[in-house]
């Protein structure tokens, strides 16, 4: 059971889940690629050694993604915005939507093409989260906008 629906208050109900984008496993899938076409194509007696070390750092850039892939959670409940964020050192955002002063998205153009971008959650008292490569960060902003304009 995920950390969200552990920590749901009684009779609150998740409305919207949103995850990290697939973007974040882009470096070690380059990585993998690069160890293929060194394996397959190079024509060196070294290039065993170059396709290997090229696999051992794609297992390393791919291992913290997907660590940060199954341990971030974003949702948007009928009373509250949560933000579970680390696997080991958890960091959490609870507020609840009545203290919600702004959600900023920034997207850059890649990110707008193929669906990804951070969120920056502004509560009462001018705390600031940002919160980096979120799949569809526009539904998550509308999402929560929606909840929050039900219980004004």
């Amino acid at each position: 059971m995920s950390y969200v629906e552990n920590n749901l208050l009684v009779g609150e109900s998740m409305t919207y889940r949103a995850r990290l984008h697939w973007i974040i496993f882009l470096k070690g899938g380059l990585f993998v690629l690069a160890a293929i076409v060194a394996l397959a194509y190079l024509e060196s007696p070294y290039n065993q050694y170059l396709g290997g070390g090229l696999f051992l750092l794609a297992i390393v850039y791919l291992i913290i993604p997907v660590i940060e892939y199954y341990s971030n959670e974003f949702a948007v409940t009928n009373k509250r915005l949560i933000v579970k964020t680390g696997l080991i050192r958890i960091d959490s955002l609870e507020i609840l939507l009545s203290k919600v002063e702004g959600i900023q998205v920034n997207q850059t153009i890649l990110g707008r093409i193929l669906g990804y971008g951070s969120i920056t959650i502004t509560g009462t008292g001018g705390s600031r989260d940002p919160y980096l490569n979120i799949a569809e960060p526009l539904e998550f902003r509308k999402k929560a906008q929606e909840q929050i304009s039900i219980i004004s």
